[in-house]
Formats: structure tokens, sequence, C-alpha cells
């Protein structure tokens, strides 16, 4: 049976975080725990921004779509990785992972384009004020939501085919806890020159593309800012972005931290754990922290919560 005929029935096996068996009750707690939280936190902030009128906003349009592609992101990996703990099995089928694949790449580009249109936003509420309303209209925010589901979804379909003309040969194994692109793609018995080539010319679009644009939109919001007189304008200008760039720091900050990691030590499993950081923790931490920073979403919170108390 050759490798082309070999890839249809091939099972994967994934390495996960750790192999030492008293490890695995406490990873399973750990993260069941994390995506439980991750999903109660997102799901909160799509809620009380669709139950209060005050938060139909082009901000808050983008945020309850950011709190979805979280929630998406998250659980194309954890429930796989706690079905495996349970059954103490680490395999997951071909056809699985190929999927996986697919999922985990749609939904972490659509962080990526969700946050610069999120940065577009906020330039155009502080740079240009009084054309905001004509600027971001509906229509406005439904293309760049469109054209960012557009984008990421033929990036990830292109990159899932690639994958799929590649042909494995005996070495299954994947040092992580999901099907990873790269690790996939060197697995490979096949000439991987192509999939190489696509992944870099897909990480300047899904990676380097988004990165520019929300320096950019923040460099203009920053020199607007300092031509500002009052103190209390550049105050209250700062603080709506604030919530924004925490979260726009905490993704690139991990994902380049996991990037520089393990390109400097080749260490695949500690890629893995490193890769915990922007798949698992920074969706968890955005609700929290559009929560204690976003004053509007706090008061939405109190208003949502209040209403909860009297009803019952």
């Amino acid at each position: 049976m050759g490798p082309e005929n070999q890839t249809r029935v091939l099972d994967f096996i994934l390495l996960g975080l750790s192999e030492e068996v008293v490890m695995q009750p406490f990873l399973c707690g750990l993260f069941l725990s994390m995506y439980l939280v991750t999903l109660g936190g997102n799901l909160l902030i799509i809620l009380t921004i669709m139950t209060d009128s005050h938060l139909h906003t082009p901000m808050y349009f983008f945020l309850s779509n950011l709190s979805f592609a979280d929630i998406c992101f998250t659980s194309t990996t954890v429930p796989k990785m706690l079905v495996n703990i349970q059954t103490q099995s680490k395999v997951i089928t071909y056809e699985g992972c190929i999927t996986q694949l697919y999922f985990f790449m749609l939904f972490g580009g659509l962080d990526t384009f969700l946050l610069t249109a999120m940065a577009y936003d906020r330039f155009v509420a502080i740079c240009h004020p009084l054309h905001y309303t004509i600027i971001m209209n509906p229509w406005v925010c439904g293309f760049l939501l469109m054209t960012s589901w557009i984008i990421t979804v033929l990036q990830s379909l292109s990159q899932s085919l690639m994958v799929l003309q590649l042909s494995f040969c005996t070495e299954v194994e994947i040092s992580h806890f999901f099907c990873e692109l790269n690790q996939l793609v060197q697995l490979a018995c096949s000439d991987t020159f192509l999939n190489d080539v696509v992944m870099y010319f897909a990480a300047g679009i899904i990676g380097v593309i988004p990165l520019t644009g929300i320096l950019f939109s923040y460099s203009k919001i920053v020199t607007s800012i300092l031509r500002m007189s009052s103190a209390g304008g550049k105050y209250k200008a700062f603080s709506t972005c604030g919530s924004h760039l925490s979260v726009v720091s905490l993704f690139y900050g991990t994902s380049l931290g996991v990037y520089l990691s393990s390109a400097a030590t080749q260490n695949p499993r500690a890629s893995a754990i490193a890769s915990v950081m922007y798949t698992v923790i920074t969706p968890m931490l955005n609700p929290f922290i559009y929560s204690f920073k976003n004053k509007d979403i706090k008061e939405a919170l109190n208003k949502l919560f209040s209403k909860k108390i009297f009803s019952t």
C-alpha cells in the first residue's frame, strides 16, 4: 500500500502536554475549569451586549463577534483534549485532525481581523468623531465582518487542502494537544515545499497585515490624543482604547512569545505548553478585561444582574 493510500486510514497520536499519568487528572480539572470559565464569560459578554440597547454600537458589535470567535477557537482544541484524557487515549483520526486544523485556523484568523476592525473603529471614533456615525454605519460594519469571514475561510481552507495532498508514513506522533499545522507538515514524508510557501504567505495575511493595521490605527490615535489640550479629553480617549489595547497586547504578545520560544528552543513540547497562553488563557481572560476596564460593559452587567435579582 502506497503512502497516498495510507493517509486515508491513518490515525494521529496527540502526545499532549504531559505523558505522566499522575498529571492527567490535574490537567483535566484545570483545562475543564478554564474552558467553562471561557464559555461562561464570553457568553455573558454576548448576552449583555444583546440585551442592552446602549451597547448596540459598532465597537460592541465587533466585541460580541470576538467573544463568539473565542468560544469557537477554544472549542476546537480543549474538548478533544479532555476526551482523550478521560478515555486515556491519545488518538485523533485523520479526518478529525484535518477538521480540527481547519477550524483552529479559521477562528484564530478571525480573531486577528476582528481585533483589527475594532482598532479601526477606535481610530474613527477618536480621530474623526464628527463623522463617526457616517463612516461606521451598519453597512460598513457588516462589510468588515463579512470580509473577515471570507478571508479566514479561504485561508484555512487552502491550508487544509494543502495538508490533504501530503503523504504520511510511519511517524504520526504530534507533540501537541491539538493538530498544529507546522508539526503536521513536518511529519509528512512527501515534499512540503509548497506547504511551507503557503504557510508563510498565510502568516503574512493573517498575522502581519492585521498587526500592521492595528499599529497604524494606534499611531494615528496617539498622535490625535497628544494634540488634545484638555487633560480630561485625553484620559477619556485613552480609556476608550484601554480594553482593546490590553486584549491586543495579550493576544499578540502570547502568540509572538510562542513563536519565538519554539524557534529558539526547537522543543515541540515546550512550544505546546507555551501555546496554551493564546489558545486557552487569552480567550478566557478577554471577558474579564472588558468587564473590569470598560465602563459601559460594567454598567450593562450591573443592570443585567440587577434585573435577574429583582426578577427572582
